[in-house]
């Protein structure tokens, strides 16, 4: 929060698979008006109604359909707000591997990347790609920031990578299962 406070851009960073977890916590970050890319798909618009709902943005788009403009449209929102989740390996795999797209929004807003771990005390583990976690009824959910990492300028195609290979390691630790 300081960091936004002082100016910064935060990129705040999860796994697809604790997105159903995260939902419970998402209306603390209100205040933010944070955005969040969710798919165009039916699923994706049960949860876009649900984050407009309590004071979020959902820019509508994935890595599979609609990506160039909804990468577009949260370049603009993290100017904007200064705010912005992003969702490493949605929406459709593979699971704990981070695509470009949000190492591409980092570069080109100035955002930090803010690795988020959630573990909860007692969930179910869909056997979806993602092994889905959901928290059971009256289970403790606890979010766990990591350090901040801060965006690289993009000259070659070894510096993505490398941040790219940064991030997935300071969030392999979050994943379950």
């Amino acid at each position: 929060m300081t960091h936004l406070q002082a100016g910064g851009k935060v990129l705040i960073c999860l796994w697809h698979q604790q997105l159903f977890a995260a939902i419970r916590q998402a209306g603390n970050y209100s205040c933010l008006h944070p955005s969040v890319m969710i798919s165009q798909s039916w699923d994706g618009e049960l949860v876009a109604r649900f984050m407009e709902s309590i004071g979020w943005v959902a820019v509508r788009g994935s890595s599979s359909h609609g990506g160039g403009k909804a990468l577009k449209e949260m370049i603009r929102r993290v100017r904007e707000t200064g705010c912005a989740v992003h969702i490493l390996d949605g929406p459709q795999g593979p699971m704990g591997k981070v695509k470009d797209g949000v190492v591409h929004l980092a570069q080109t807003t100035g955002a930090v990347l803010v690795p988020l771990g959630i573990s909860v005390d007692r969930a179910w583990y869909l056997r979806s790609w993602d092994r889905c976690m959901v928290p059971k009824p009256f289970s403790r959910v606890t979010l766990r920031y990591g350090e901040m990492i801060q965006p690289v300028n993009m000259e070659s195609e070894e510096e993505l990578k490398r941040q790219r290979q940064q991030l997935e390691a300071a969030m392999t630790p979050y994943l379950k299962g």
